[in-house]
């Protein structure tokens, strides 16, 4: 199975206390109670994606089962540690690649991105707990399957990762237009992370304000951007390239 649901706030509250990775929580709109407002505070607590929604969404997903107001969506892969896949990866080359993304909503650009980081050898690939989009059955599927064969790491914020990688001296290269720098211009054969930003937005300014090196990809057509999933092939490759010839 590549999705599946848990109903019932008891049972939510044990698989969020036993580590379960939780996609996505669904609430009834204006439902209350005791071990309702316990569930809400451990969802607010671990800092879960959760909408609020009307009763028939929740019989159509627990396909009417005692939901008791509740349904949750367990990810199809187990999330790994950052810390530990960071030293992981240090052990076994000096010089790691590592893939950040900044709330990429698209779950088909998620997916490409995936296969991309699998196929150019990226180490892991970090992700914020909330507002990017799921590892589901549709993303699983445009990866091609790479969603089962390199780690996904999740944190609170991506500035928590950025802290750590730089703290164990990777450098953080940015995708961005708001530079002069070219991606040719930038040195990516060191250990290095590269942080692509949300198809809207791009990098939130914040986190961009954090980056080692900031990076565009030269356009000499009328159209101003490149799709992100496509750009995100394009910084992959020229680390590969930088590393390899």
């Amino acid at each position: 199975m590549i999705k599946l649901e848990i109903f019932g706030t008891r049972a939510i509250l044990e698989a969020i206390e036993s580590g379960k990775s939780i996609q996505k929580i669904y609430l009834q709109k204006g439902l209350k109670g005791s071990l309702f407002s316990e569930l809400e505070k451990k969802i607010k607590q671990e800092n879960l994606s959760i909408s609020y929604v009307p009763v028939e969404k929740l019989d159509r997903l627990s396909k009417n089962n005692n939901h008791q107001g509740a349904v949750a969506i367990i990810s199809p892969i187990e999330f790994h540690d950052l810390n530990s896949t960071v030293e992981s990866a240090l052990q076994k080359n000096k010089n790691p690649l590592f893939l950040l993304l900044d709330r990429i909503s698209d779950v088909r650009n998620f997916g490409a991105i995936i296969r991309s980081a699998e196929c150019t050898g990226v180490d892991a690939i970090i992700i914020p707990q909330s507002g990017n989009a799921p590892v589901n059955a549709e993303s699983i599927k445009t990866s091609a399957g790479a969603a089962y064969k390199i780690p996904i790491c999740k944190v609170n914020h991506i500035k928590d990762a950025i802290f750590t990688l730089q703290s164990h001296n990777i450098k953080i290269v940015a995708a961005t237009e708001k530079t002069d720098s070219s991606i040719y211009d930038v040195p990516m054969s060191e250990g290095i992370a590269i942080i692509m930003g949300s198809e809207d937005k791009g990098i939130h300014l914040s986190i961009l304000k954090l980056a080692d090196y900031k990076a565009r990809i030269p356009l000499y057509g009328k159209i101003e951007s490149l799709n992100v999933s496509v750009a995100c092939g394009v910084f992959l490759y020229e680390a590969v390239r930088q590393r390899n010839f």
